[in-house]
């Protein structure tokens, strides 16, 4: 049976590569996209998930628009790495349609009262702490939460010890964390040591034009500003594609490695929204969180690859060129 499950996202450029990602791959189901305030605002966001859907040709899933603003402070969003339409810039033709009457949170409560559904959040985490807040007993329903967010060791994307998601709601976070503990589950944190190792390199983008004009094309709209940003702002020569990883992560776990580990979120002061991670148990607390330390970065792109393109492994031969290349 496939696993059932939600991308609770705010595309995004790397968003939107992550639920092509899940739609290419036969072992789930996505039975809904809900739309956080994060790298883009709500209502663009969920214009950019029909976009991509309608390129995908999956226009019959539904898209749920949820929190508008962070729980407490202002809403910051990242469309000055995202381009000013949230999907680089590309300007893709608006989808026609008229957003549903429920919101994410009203979807939530219904959905988890059937079992056996995970979420996969790749923006802050604002939707799923709010449905603690109003039901948290739907809440303990959820079977798995991935979570592309936080770091361990590598530095952050928007303070030097913060990433983004959790930077931009930090108590969201924190309740998601606490509220896990309390359930005595874990919360999978695909974070800034792991996604970091993903870049989308030019030598990668071209391959993939040659493999599939169509897809490859999409995919050089979306992110050709993504590309300028990096270099702009790392000098990486190529774009780091987080949220991609937190759905090949669901699907293969083996891609990375990991420890459990007691984890909290700081919402105050200079590392407002640091994760914690209590890696050597000074705290002695129920360790709440998985959380990833190491990827096989080539094996992700073998995977991506043959989804997103619906290829074999042996079809992909050229890649294995082009990581000792650029690993020379």
């Amino acid at each position: 049976m496939k696993r059932k499950v939600i991308l609770d996202c705010d595309p995004g450029i790397d968003d939107s590569l992550a639920i092509m990602l899940a739609l290419c791959s036969p072992e789930i189901e996505v039975i809904a996209i809900t739309i956080v305030a994060g790298n883009a605002p709500v209502k663009m966001g969920y214009q950019n998930a029909k976009k991509v859907l309608r390129h995908m040709n999956r226009l019959d899933i539904p898209v749920y628009i949820g929190e508008e603003k962070p729980l407490v402070k202002d809403f910051v969003n990242a469309l000055d790495t995202h381009g000013s339409d949230g999907l680089g810039e590309s300007f893709l033709p608006e989808v026609m349609d008229q957003p549903p009457l429920k919101n994410a949170i009203d979807f939530f409560r219904e959905t988890f009262s059937e079992k056996g559904i995970s979420v996969i959040a790749l923006g802050p985490l604002t939707n799923l702490a709010r449905l603690i807040e109003v039901d948290a007993s739907a809440f303990a329903h959820i079977e798995k939460i991935v979570s592309m967010g936080g770091s361990y060791k590598a530095h952050g994307n928007c303070s030097p010890v913060a990433e983004y998601n959790y930077w931009e709601d930090p108590e969201a976070a924190q309740i998601v964390f606490n509220h896990m503990k309390m359930l005595h589950k874990q919360i999978h944190m695909v974070g800034l040591d792991v996604t970091r190792k993903i870049v989308l390199t030019p030598t990668l983008l071209e391959y993939i034009k040659r493999l599939d004009a169509k897809q490859g094309e999409f995919i050089s709209k979306i992110t050709r500003f993504y590309f300028d940003f990096h270099w702009n702002w790392e000098h990486i020569i190529g774009c780091v594609i987080n949220d991609p990883l937190a759905v090949a992560y669901f699907l293969k776990p083996d891609l990375c490695q990991g420890f459990e580990a007691y984890t909290d979120i700081e919402t105050q002061g200079i590392a407002r929204g640091q994760s914690i991670i209590d890696a050597y148990d000074f705290y002695k607390e129920e360790k709440n969180a998985w959380i990833l330390t190491s990827v096989e970065a080539k094996e992700f792109f073998y995977f991506f690859l043959e989804r997103i393109l619906h290829l074999k492994r042996e079809e992909l031969s050229y890649l294995e060129e082009i990581f000792q290349e650029e690993t020379a």
